[in-house]
C-alpha cells in the first residue's frame, strides 16, 4: 500500500519566492543598482580607491575626507530632451544622488590626498596620516 503524503502550498520554497517576487517594490530593484562601487587598496604610505561612477562629470563628484571617514558623493543629472512626437517606451538609467562612504583604519592627511578621474572612474589616493610616536613619561 501507497503511503499518503500531505500537499501544502504554502511549505514550498518556489511558492514563498513567487509570492516575495510580487511584494518587492519596484523602487527597491532600481535602486539596487545606484551604489557606487569601490575597490581599496592598502599601500605603506597610501590607500588608493578605485569608485566606479559612469555617467558623472567631474565636477559633479564632491570627495570629503574627516579624520578616517571617506564620503563620495555625486550627482547623475539627465542631459537628454524630450522633442515634440518622440514617446519613451523603457528608461532603465538611474537619474539623482548617489553617494557613498566608508571608514578606513588609520586617520588620512587630506591636504596630501589626490583625486583623478577619468573613463567613469575616480581614483583616490588617500595619503596616511604620520603616527605620532607615544612619549615615555618620567615618573617623579
Amino acid at each position: 500500500m501507497n503511503a499518503l503524503q500531505v500537499y501544502g502550498p504554502f511549505g514550498d520554497a518556489r511558492f514563498d519566492d513567487l509570492i516575495r517576487g510580487f511584494l518587492k517594490p519596484v523602487r527597491a530593484a532600481r535602486d539596487a543598482a545606484a551604489p557606487i562601487k569601490v575597490d581599496v587598496t592598502e599601500k605603506p604610505e597610501a590607500f588608493v580607491v578605485h569608485a566606479e561612477i559612469p555617467g558623472v562629470k567631474k565636477e559633479d563628484i564632491q570627495v570629503t575626507v574627516e579624520g578616517n571617514q571617506v564620503t563620495i558623493a555625486a550627482e547623475v543629472k539627465r542631459e537628454s530632451e524630450q522633442k515634440e512626437g518622440d514617446r519613451v517606451l523603457r528608461s532603465e538609467r538611474y537619474y539623482g544622488a548617489v553617494y557613498r562612504s566608508f571608514v578606513l583604519p588609520v586617520e588620512l592627511d587630506e591636504t596630501a590626498s589626490q583625486a583623478k578621474y577619468e573613463g567613469g572612474v575616480l581614483e583616490l589616493t588617500l595619503a596616511k596620516k604620520a603616527q605620532v610616536a607615544g612619549r615615555k613619561l618620567t615618573i617623579q
